[in-house]
C-alpha cells in the first residue's frame, strides 16, 4: 500500500503501535478539553447539575466530558460555550475534538466525507458504515475483538450516526453502494437486527442522490475481487481512493490510481443488479427472513 497526503485529508497507514500512540494523542484533546471546560465552569460559578441543566444533560454526563470518558458533540461544545460566557475558548476546539471521536485510521476519511460531491463505496464484508442502523452497529461492535469498552462503542456509534447526514446534505452528493449478496445474508446480531438493516437499505435506497446495488453470489465476473474500497472526489474535483482493513487504511490520492480505481467501480458497478433489480432483490431476503 503507498501512503500519500494532500491539503484536506491525511492518508494514515498504522500498525497496533502507530494506532496506538495516535489514539493516545486523540484522548489527549479529549481530556484537554474537558480540563478547560472545568475550568471555564468553576469560573462561572456553576456546579455540576446546573451547568449540565444549562445544556441538557445530566451532571454525571457532564463529569464524563470534564473527565475525557465522552465526546461532547459540535453542538453541546456551542451550548456550554454560550452557557459559560467563554468567548470562544471551547468552541475553537470544536474540529480538534470532532476528529478524536474517530478512530485514528478513519479521520482523515472522516473529514473527505463532509466534502465530498460524489462517494462511490463497494463492500464484501458488511454493511457500509454510512448505511447502517444503530442496531447493526452496535452488533458490529461488540464482536470487535480484542474487546471495546462501553465508552469508545458509544463514542463509535454517535460518530457514526453524524456522518449519516451525508445523506441530506445540500447541495445533494452522489452516493453509490455495491454490496455483495454475502453482506445482506450475514445475520450479525440475529434476524430483528438484520430485517431491520434490509428495511433501513430500502429507504436509503430511495433517495434520488443514491444508488444501492447488490452483487449477486451467482455472477460469474466481479471486478472486486481485491477487496473493499471507496472513491470519493472533492468539490474541487480531487479524488481519493480509501482501503481499510484490520484498524490499518491507506488514503491514495495517485491520480493514475485514482482514475484506475474509480474505473474499477464503473465495471463491478455494470456487473451487479441494477437499483431497481437490487432493492428488489432486498425485498426478496426480507420475505425469507
Amino acid at each position: 500500500m503507498t501512503e500519500s497526503t494532500d491539503e484536506g485529508a491525511e492518508a494514515v497507514v498504522a500498525g497496533d503501535e502507530g494506532q496506538a500512540t495516535a489514539d493516545a494523542s486523540g484522548q489527549a484533546v479529549v481530556v484537554a478539553f474537558g480540563q478547560t471546560m472545568k475550568t471555564l465552569r468553576g469560573r462561572a460559578g456553576l456546579e455540576r447539575e446546573e451547568f449540565g441543566r444549562r445544556i441538557g444533560y445530566s451532571a454525571s454526563t457532564v463529569a464524563s466530558y470534564e473527565q475525557g470518558r465522552r465526546i461532547p458533540s459540535a453542538g453541546t461544545i456551542q451550548r456550554a460555550d454560550e452557557v459559560l460566557d467563554a468567548g470562544g475558548l471551547l468552541t475553537v476546539w470544536k474540529e480538534q475534538v470532532e476528529r478524536a471521536q474517530y478512530p485514528v485510521f478513519f479521520q482523515g476519511m472522516a473529514t473527505l466525507e463532509k466534502e465530498a460531491i460524489e462517494l462511490l463505496s463497494y463492500d464484501a464484508l458488511m454493511v457500509k458504515g454510512l448505511l447502517q442502523t444503530e442496531e447493526y452497529m452496535r452488533a458490529l461492535l461488540a464482536m470487535r475483538r480484542p474487546v471495546l469498552d462501553h465508552e469508545t462503542i458509544e463514542q463509535r456509534v454517535v460518530a457514526r450516526l453524524a456522518r449519516q447526514s451525508i445523506f441530506d446534505r445540500q447541495p445533494s452528493p452522489l452516493l453509490s453502494f455495491v454490496m455483495d449478496e454475502s453482506v445482506l445474508r450475514h445475520r450479525y446480531g440475529g434476524k430483528g437486527i438484520v430485517r431491520g438493516q434490509l428495511e433501513h437499505l430500502l429507504l436509503i435506497g430511495q433517495k434520488r442522490n443514491v444508488e444501492i446495488q447488490v452483487m449477486p453470489t451467482d455472477c460469474e465476473d466481479n471486478a472486486g475481487v481485491n477487496g473493499p474500497f471507496t472513491v470519493v472526489t472533492r468539490r474541487d474535483g480531487k479524488k481519493f481512493v480509501y482501503v481499510e482493513a484490520q484498524s490499518t487504511s491507506t488514503l491514495q490520492t495517485d491520480p493514475e490510481q485514482t482514475a484506475l480505481a474509480a474505473a474499477r467501480y464503473g465495471i463491478i458497478r455494470s456487473q451487479a443488479l441494477t437499483p431497481r433489480e437490487s432493492l428488489e432483490f432486498i425485498e426478496r431476503l426480507l420475505r425469507e427472513l
